[in-house]
Formats: structure tokens, C-alpha cells, sequence
């Protein structure tokens, strides 16, 4: 059987981007891994991946086992959100160019044949192409917190606009609660803030040459300004469309409200035509993941896969070295009997069966979270087990052979371990033949090969070790590998011994991940729940100290449609700000050990 575990496992390109005012200093390059903004297709009996700043794309025949392929024509690799669509015999490309016509692309074998170009004639940003059942294209775009998704129909030879744009719809943070920004949908701004941090930006902008000002539309200072204050201020970002059809509905997703935010999610609006009108799906946000060890889950696409299943794969948020520091997940989805588009992320960073339905329980358990972890040196070692892709264990030299050792208390059923390396303000030298290019600000993505070399042993006694996974001469570089011992190992002690890194950098380890059965008997359910309504777009939920591992709230506008969830670790309590006003909501709090789940009553939120 296939397994994988969120981010997906795949070789994230580093990217050097330059930062005027950056912790290192002043013009300092920062040196860290991305990839977001998926467009997942099916071509051919082949499941292509195209992520942002990827310099190629994946392909796969499983959607579990991916390989990396460049490019084989000069293609815009660092215009962002690229979009992928199947169209007849081809597979069409385009991606983002905010105040630049933007070109389509199109191929009948990306693997053995250049794209071609067809000159654009308009500029967009997050682009979507859609072609229908009657052979008409359509086309939608639109990423910004001033103006809406747009759609458009396209004549599908010359691909240029056949009408004007039409505005499908915006955003409305004030009915929808998921689309305000912040982390928890919480602002910690005050206008005071918001007027210092857009006068900070508007005197950086100004100090960047002229070049960089203008490919981001930035031509003069009122320019400048009114693009400062609407970034520093509180209005979300409505972006990165997508249409699927389903059963003669249309179904128009959208990502909300800001990348660099752990509730960074999808919604969708539903019509019957695909310019509209639309409105407002009952299920939403449909994707949004805004707890456990990665966060986030915005911005992506959905596939129907060769069995006919759906699947959503959307972006995943670090945002530590940067807000565009990010990776790739992927999740089952699908549309349950009453037309309504689903997203399962319900344990959405462990280990999924490929071939399991949508929402049944993860057949293996957390096994390593709050465990006790030792190092050759460093500092942060509890870093290790907290669950968080955030933070993270950093031994005190780059030499070879420092290692983190997690002990799980007692030797226990090991079936999946998941190694998550992190990158921590990275200094590298800029290579010399790096040609440059300007986003948002001058980057490179560095395409040379690079290895990630580790050995994984594991010991039951803490003095006799046996090799769990060499990777001590791996040609890889993944920084979320994912070990897999199926038929299980019994270990108490999982050790970590770093042997290579790209740029010689020091060890960083945000995770040691270790899943399978702990045996013992399951969690109580949970007590003492209790629910409050917080204004129109708000929820408390709290319940009494227990002995669980942790706590997954489950939400959904009918007791059977619990479609939403929040998994918690260490507390006894959390806001959900993702309601819909005068929306009914129900809620259930199931909780977790090493052993199972424990599924909880279900609670009208009056």
C-alpha cells in the first residue's frame, strides 16, 4: 500500500532573494526553500504537479512517488502561481505577470517536447484555465486586497478575451470570518501600527531602483503609497482561483486571506454558468488546516484522479525566514451527496493511505509529540517533538555528525517517521553566473543539485543501535523525508545524525516525526465542553484537563457535515474565527493518544 505524509516529500528549490532592510543586514541575500501554489492535472494517465518557484514540475503515476523534470524551452519560472490545464491533446501553461501581457503556453508531451508560446495580449495574476463541456474557454484570475476575481471567456485559438472582464465575486470579511486576516483571523494591528509599518514600506519601496518599482507597478510615489497603506491595513487577499465542475455546477475556489497566515485557506462559491452569477458555498472555507505541525492549506487545485476520487493539494505555511517560505500538501476531497465540495485535513500532516476514503481515522498514531529529546549540541532540543514546523532544534557547528536523539518513553510499534529539516537565515554566496530576476524583489532560484545525507538509527536499551534508514550517500535533498516501516519496528530511541547539508549550514531539525501504534487503551472523551458564540464570526471552545495527546475540534454547518477542523496540542481551549454569519454551526471535540481517537458528542453552537 502507498502511504505519504504532508508536506509532500519532494526536493524544494532554494531561493536566494535579495531584502533591503533584512535581519543580515542591509542588501542582504536570504537563502531558504519554496514552493507553492499547485496546479495538480491528470494528462495522459500521468499526474503532473506545476508549484511556484519550482523551475520545473513533478510528475507521477500514483500520486505518491514523484520525479522532478526541467523545463526542455526558456520558460517563466519565476512568474508566480503557475497555472496548468488540459486542453484537447495538450497541456496548457501560463503563470503570473501583474502589469505585463502575459504569454500562454502549450505542449502535447512535456516530457520530451518544448512548450510554445502564444503571445499574450493582457496582464493577469493567479491564473485559471477552464475549458468546459461545449468546447468554450474560460479564463479567471485575480490576487490582490483591492479588487476582486475576475472571469472572462477566451477565444480558445487566439487566446485573447472575447468580452470584458466580469467581476465574479470579492471578498466580505465581514460576513465570512475566514477571510480576515491575521493569525487566528486576529489582527494585531492598531492603526497606529498599520500607519508606522506603511510609512516603513513606503520609504524601502522608494529607496529600491527604479527597475524593481516598475515591475511591481510601482511607477510614482502616490503609486507607492496607496499600494502601503492597503498591504499594511487589515483587508484580505482574495487570490488564486480555481473551477471545477461537478454535476452541471460550477465550482469557483478561491484563497483567503494571506499566505504568511496560519488560516491560510480555500473557499467556494457555487453557480450554475461559469461566469455566473455566484454565491457563497454552504461548506466554508472548504480547505483550511490552521493547526498541527504544518499550517495552512490556500491556494492550490482539485483533480479528479483516474478512479474517478477527488484530491486538493494547496499551499502550506512556514513563512519564517520569509512570508513566502512554503510548501506543498495534498488531501482527499470531494463532493458529498447534496452537491457540497469537501476537503478532509482532519489529521492533514500525518500519515494518509492513498487509498483510504476521505475522513476515516489515520491508521497510525503521533507517537513522538512532548517526548524527551537529547543532542550532540545546540540548543531548542524540545523543539524536536512540540509539533511545530516553526521552530526547531540548531546544533552548534555545520560539521558532520551532529546528532538529535528523540526517546519515546518505552519501545512502541514504529511505523512512519517523517525528518523535517528547517532553514534558519541561511548566509551563501551568491553564485557567480546567477542571472537575476525581479518578483517582488531581486531573486535567484538556485537550480544546482544539492544533498540533504542522513542516517536514522533506531535502539531499544539507548546503547545498542541498529540502522532504521542510511541516507549517509543519498543524491537528494528532501527536507521532509519520509521513512516508512510498514510492517513495523519496535524502538524506543530514534537518532538522527546529520552527515551533509547544502551550503554547509548548520543542523536544523523541525521535527522528528514518529507514528504507530502505542498500545495501551484509548483517551477518555472529552469533558466539561463547553462553547461559546464571540460576536457574528467567532467561537470559544474549551473543555477540562485531560490526559490526551491532544484535541482535534471538528465544525460544520450540519451535525453530518462536519467538513472543519482545528487540531490542538498542550491546551484547554481555542478561538475559531472562521464562522459564517448567521450560519448554524455544530461542533464536536474529539480527543487523541498513541493508541486512537476518542470521538466526542456533538454540540449545537447557539
Amino acid at each position: 500500500m502507498n502511504y505519504y505524509c504532508n508536506p509532500l516529500n519532494l526536493p524544494y528549490k532554494y531561493q536566494f532573494v535579495k531584502h533591503n532592510n533584512s535581519m543580515q543586514g542591509e542588501g542582504a541575500w536570504r537563502v531558504y526553500r519554496e514552493a507553492a501554489d499547485p496546479s495538480l492535472v491528470l494528462f495522459k494517465d500521468v499526474y503532473y504537479l506545476f508549484p511556484s518557484m519550482t523551475a520545473g514540475f513533478f510528475t507521477s503515476t500514483d500520486l505518491c512517488n514523484w520525479d522532478f523534470h526541467e523545463f526542455l524551452s526558456d520558460m517563466p519560472i519565476y512568474d508566480y502561481a503557475p497555472d496548468v490545464r488540459v486542453i484537447g491533446d495538450c497541456l496548457y501553461f501560463c503563470a503570473s505577470k501583474r502589469d505585463e501581457n502575459c504569454s500562454f503556453y502549450f505542449t502535447k508531451d512535456p516530457l520530451k517536447e518544448p512548450f510554445e508560446e502564444i503571445s499574450g495580449t493582457f496582464p493577469f495574476w493567479d491564473p485559471n484555465l477552464f475549458l468546459d463541456d461545449d468546447g468554450r474557454l474560460y479564463f479567471y484570475w485575480g490576487c490582490s486586497n483591492m479588487t476582486p476575481i475576475y472571469g472572462v471567456e477566451l477565444n480558445p485559438k487566439t487566446m485573447k478575451p472575447l468580452t470584458p472582464p466580469l467581476e465574479m465575486f470579492d471578498s466580505d470579511n465581514k460576513t465570512r470570518g475566514y477571510e480576515r486576516v491575521g493569525y487566528d483571523h486576529v489582527s494585531s494591528k492598531n492603526r497606529e501600527e498599520i500607519k508606522a509599518m506603511a510609512e516603513a514600506m513606503i520609504a524601502q519601496m522608494m529607496q529600491a531602483p527604479e527597475e524593481i518599482r516598475l515591475a511591481n507597478g510601482f511607477g510614482d510615489e502616490e503609486a507607492v503609497r496607496r499600494t502601503a497603506y492597503s498591504v499594511m491595513g487589515d483587508d484580505p487577499y482574495i487570490e488564486g482561483a480555481w473551477l471545477t465542475k461537478h454535476n452541471g455546477l460550477y465550482y469557483l475556489q478561491y484563497a483567503i486571506p494571506g499566505t504568511e497566515y496560519n488560516v491560510y485557506g480555500d473557499g467556494v462559491f457555487v453557480s450554475k454558468a461559469p461566469l455566473g452569477p455566484y454565491i457563497p458555498a454552504e461548506n466554508n472555507p472548504y480547505s483550511y488546516k490552521p493547526g498541527g505541525f504544518m499550517t495552512g492549506a490556500g491556494h492550490g487545485s482539485t483533480l479528479e484522479d483516474k478512479n474517478g476520487d477527488f484530491w486538493h493539494t494547496s499551499t502550506m505555511q512556514i513563512s519564517y525566514n520569509d512570508a513566502m517560505e512554503r510548501r506543498v500538501g495534498l488531501w482527499k476531497a470531494g463532493f458529498d451527496s447534496d452537491g457540497e465540495l469537501y476537503c478532509d485535513q482532519r489529521y492533514g500532516d500525518w500519515p494518509v493511505a492513498l487509498n483510504a476514503p476521505a475522513y476515516v481515522n489515520p491508521e497510525w498514531m503521533l507517537l513522538s509529540y512532548g517526548k524527551s529529546v537529547r543532542a550532540s549540541s545546540g540548543e531548542g532540543m524540545m523543539y524536536v517533538t512540540d509539533e511545530n514546523a516553526r521552530t526547531w532544534w540548531t546544533s552548534d557547528t555545520a560539521r558532520a555528525g551532529e546528532w538529535v536523539e528523540v526517546d519515546l518513553g518505552k519501545a512502541m510499534d514504529v511505523r512512519a517517521i517523517q525528518i523535517n529539516f528547517a532553514d534558519d537565515y541561511i548566509e551563501a554566496e551568491l553564485p557567480e553566473d546567477a542571472e537575476l530576476h525581479i518578483t517582488y524583489d531581486e531573486r535567484y532560484i538556485d537550480q544546482r543539485s544539492k544533498c540533504t545525507r542522513w542516517l536514522l538509527e533506531g535502539s531499544i536499551n539507548g546503547k545498542d543501535y541498529f540502522v532504521i534508514e542510511n541516507k549517509s550517500e543519498a543524491n537528494t535533498n528532501l527536507p521532509h523525508d519520509f521513512v516508512l516501516r510498514e510492517s513495523g519496528t519496535f524502538v524506543r530511541y530514534v537518532r538522527l545524525t546529520v552527515k551533509e547539508l547544502p551550503y554547509h549550514s548548520r543542523a536544523c531539525i523541525s521535527g522528528i516525526r514518529v507514528f504507530g501504534n502505542g498500545g495501551g487503551v484509548l483517551p477518555e472523551k472529552a469533558h466539561g465542553i463547553v462553547i461559546k458564540r464571540v460576536g457574528d464570526l467567532n467561537m470559544e471552545v474549551s473543555w477540562q484537563q485531560d490526559d490526551a495527546t491532544g484535541h482535534n475540534i471538528l465544525w460544520g454547518h450540519s451535525p453530518e457535515k462536519l467538513y472543519h477542523s482545528y487540531m490542538v496540542f498542550g491546551k484547554c481551549s481555542q478561538n475559531i474565527g472562521a464562522l459564517m454569519k448567521n450560519a448554524p454551526v455544530y461542533v464536536r471535540v474529539d480527543t487523541f493518544n498513541e493508541s486512537g481517537i476518542m470521538q466526542g458528542e456533538v454540540y449545537e453552537l447557539r
